[in-house]
């Protein structure tokens, strides 16, 4: 149950002043539906109106507010035609003009011989002093009032500053003192204000460095919303590893067979991410540990080492991927191996119907099948497993926390194994996996070639199709990616046929095409040709938009073409490129970007020509774009913070990581005093389902 003393700022944004149906549905959609989300809707910037000259004396093109004796209104005979009113004082004269003006309204707010006080900008036309539309009307004994620093919001469609303003106010206005949660020497030691106070301060700026991230109301704001997501992750983890698990420990023979038929040796971080993960599995305690790897580093072995020791001791491991293409390309590539090991493997995807369904079902639940790969199918209530004892999730769109746990209790003490092939900066790890340990591959397998990565003006487009020919007739294989044109999938899907058009004019049947809204059958099918090696009928060349998951291992495809570079991201450049380079040829990437290219647009192909360590590409990228765009955080699963920025505030996500860990080791059931004041801060930043770990609450 959320406390009573947050239940002002819970309520819909629509009981604040000012703000009806139609300004509550454009608010919720800039801010959020609650007052609480109103209060986080920080300052942009700010308007100064303290400049409060006499006439004689104003700046033109200034923000100033004038104290003016109205003088005559000039209405237009024609509506077009803007409303003019007089205005002096003793230095001088100006005009106030009005568009589309409602008479009876100005007539109200500016009579005639009275003094009035207006804000706005001061302007020359035609060699007079004029102000349009002032942005505040008031009397004499509103000047101190009017002449303040005014700060600046993000707006929509629909939103006037002086709305959203308003509304920001009011709900500052409702929020209470709330208990004190940070501890007393550590926030005597930052110099930060209360909570109260601080959210106060950031939306009554004075000055341009008062916007900064660094100001010690927002790092106290910033660190109240992190600490609440440290505090949610080891509650979670406190949960998970204080039940029961069971210690699983093979005796190796399986996983011998597979190390001897593999064809290669495993790097050295394969074998400490291995013993990392066995150390884990044998303990008492559930294992929550997350293996970040690039794209090819090999993590898919390392799981099958890992699943083969759960079989070793009787049980069952099952592995779960985001999507069908990347379900089945495990399948593909574990199955030989599982064959050497002499284990049953299955494969249950969301296809599957019928006899076949029911046979993977029946195999599972009796126990003759031993390692099951899967989709979300694998969640679904008819889905039993005679002793499911590791769930591996690999992570490559980012289950949340809630279908992580749903796996795990598909058994009993399931440990769980989270994998990645994004890397993931330090400090965004730790903010949507600080529940768990984590195990790092930061090699890349023997006999991988370094990618030769260029960039090549559009301009040049008809040199890269020649040469694209070329390596066609040499047998090689090409992904041709397509630009990202905006947020939208039907526009990038145009970009992509008609770039398909083009080249299957000029090279034939050979050119296929792939893109998020094709039936998955039918993705599956021009992705298998594409596969397939140089057999007649087969795709050479792909064209690809982003939207889809190009995860297919296909070794021949040593060139990849990314038109419009600049539109991409970094991470995801990255991404792209791992596609070739897969197999023992020396592989080529060509970035093809249109002129003039921007500052960022340029650090980011040069980082990308620098290196392919994925881990430096990814913090580089978090630094040029902020965590916020870097992830697309509401599509990815990674939280998404409105206070804190972790390009700035990555120490703070530190401190509160172990700030939580010591309040649950201090106080794990948030009992006491400072336990009671903790649970407030989850409520307020709804991690509500953290709450439900707590035994008393």
């Amino acid at each position: 149950m959320r406390p009573e003393i947050l239940f002002p700022l819970f309520a819909l944004a629509g009981v604040l002043p000012g703000v009806g149906p139609r300004t509550a549905k454009l608010l919720e959609g800039l801010t959020g539906p609650h007052v609480v989300d109103v209060c986080w809707h920080l300052p942009v910037g700010l308007i100064d109106r303290r400049y409060a000259p006499p006439l004689g004396a104003a700046e033109p093109g200034r923000i100033a507010t004038l104290t003016l004796q109205i003088g005559p209104h000039a209405a237009p005979h024609n509506p077009r035609q803007p409303y003019r009113i007089h205005g002096n004082d003793e230095t001088g004269e100006i005009e106030l003009v009005f568009f589309h003006a409602r008479p009876d309204y100005l007539n109200k707010v500016l009579p005639e011989g009275e003094v009035r006080v207006v804000s706005g900008r001061v302007e020359i036309f035609g060699g007079r002093l004029q102000m349009t539309h002032p942005d505040h009307i008031g009397k004499l004994e509103d000047l101190d009032s009017l002449k303040t620093v005014e700060p600046v919001y993000g707006l929509t469609g629909g939103l006037t500053l002086k709305t959203v303003s308003k509304a920001v106010h009011a709900a500052v206005a409702r929020a209470p003192d709330l208990p004190e949660w940070l501890d007393p020497a550590y926030q005597t030691r930052e110099g930060w204000p209360s909570w109260h106070a601080a959210l106060t301060a950031v939306h009554a700026p004075q000055s341009g460095a008062d916007l900064e991230p660094t100001t010690p109301a927002r790092q106290r704001l910033a660190y109240d919303e992190l600490l609440a997501n440290q505090l949610a992750l080891a509650l979670v983890r406190h949960h998970q590893t204080a039940q029961r698990g069971r210690a699983i420990s093979g005796d190796g023979h399986l996983r011998e067979k597979i190390l001897a038929a593999l064809p290669f040796d495993l790097t050295g971080s394969q074998r400490q991410a291995v013993e990392e993960i066995l150390a884990d599995m044998a303990q008492p305690a559930r294992m929550l540990r997350l293996l970040q790897g690039d794209v090819g580093s090999g993590k898919t072995v390392v799981a099958l080492l890992a699943m083969l020791a759960a079989v070793e001791t009787g049980a069952q491991a099952a592995i779960m991927a985001p999507t069908e293409i990347l379900a089945r390309q495990h399948y593909k590539t574990i199955a030989p191996l599982a064959e050497a090991a002499g284990v049953t493997l299955v494969l249950l995807t969301g296809r599957d119907k019928g006899k076949a369904r029911v046979a993977v079902l029946s195999q599972l639940e009796s126990g003759e099948a031993h390692l099951v790969v899967g989709t979300h199918a694998l969640f679904q209530e008819d889905v039993a497993f005679h002793n499911l004892a590791l769930a591996v999730i690999d992570e490559q769109h980012r289950f949340g926390v809630h279908q992580r746990l749903t796996l795990s209790k598909k058994g009993q003490a399931v440990d769980v194994l989270v994998m990645t092939a994004t890397p993931i900066p330090r400090t965004l790890v730790l903010t949507s996996y600080g529940d768990m340990e984590v195990s790092r591959l930061t090699e890349k397998p023997a006999g991988r070639q370094p990618i030769d990565t260029r960039a090549l003006p559009l301009e040049r487009l008809g040199e890269v199709t020649d040469g694209v020919g070329r390596a066609l007739s040499e047998g090689t294989k090409v992904y041709w990616v397509c630009p990202l044109v905006t947020d939208s999938e039907v526009l990038d899907l145009a970009a992509a046929e008609a770039r398909h058009a083009e080249l299957k004019a000029r090279f034939g049947e050979r050119v296929g095409l792939v893109h998020g809204r094709m039936a998955g059958r039918d993705r599956d099918a021009v992705m298998a040709g594409f596969a397939e090696g140089s057999a007649k009928g087969s795709i050479d060349l792909l064209v690809a938009t982003t939207v889809i998951e190009v995860g297919v291992d296909v070794p021949q495809a040593t060139i990849m073409v990314i038109e419009h570079a600049e539109r991409f991201g970094l991470a995801q450049l990255h991404q792209l490129r791992g596609r070739i380079g897969r197999g023992a040829e020396k592989s080529t990437c060509l970035l093809l970007y249109l002129n003039p290219l921007g500052e960022t647009a340029r650090a980011r192909i040069r980082i990308l020509r620098e290196t392919d360590d994925g881990f430096r590409i990814a913090e580089e990228d978090l630094h040029l774009r902020g965590a916020g765009e870097l992830l697309g955080t509401r599509q990815s699963g990674f939280p998404e913070f409105r206070l804190a920025d972790l390009a700035v505030h990555s120490d703070l996500l530190a401190t509160a990581r172990d700030d939580a860990r010591l309040i649950l080791a201090r106080d794990a059931d948030l009992a006491g005093p400072r336990g009671q004041a903790l649970r407030v801060l989850l409520y307020l930043f709804a991690r509500d389902a953290a709450v439900r770990y707590l035994r008393s609450g």
